[in-house]
């Protein structure tokens, strides 16, 4: 019961996400800062 409670009120404090296709982005490794995807080169100069 001590664990159904307090993960009750872990619940309310969790932010859902917004934007639900954004969430395969992160699965493969984008990076965000600050909430905008942070576009990176495929190849770097050297």
């Amino acid at each position: 019961m001590m664990v159904f409670k307090l993960i009750k009120s872990a619940q309310d404090r969790w932010r859902a996400v917004n934007p639900p296709h954004l969430v395969a982005l992160v699965r493969a490794g984008a990076r965000f800062r600050s909430g905008v995807l942070i576009e990176q080169p495929d190849e770097v100069p050297a």
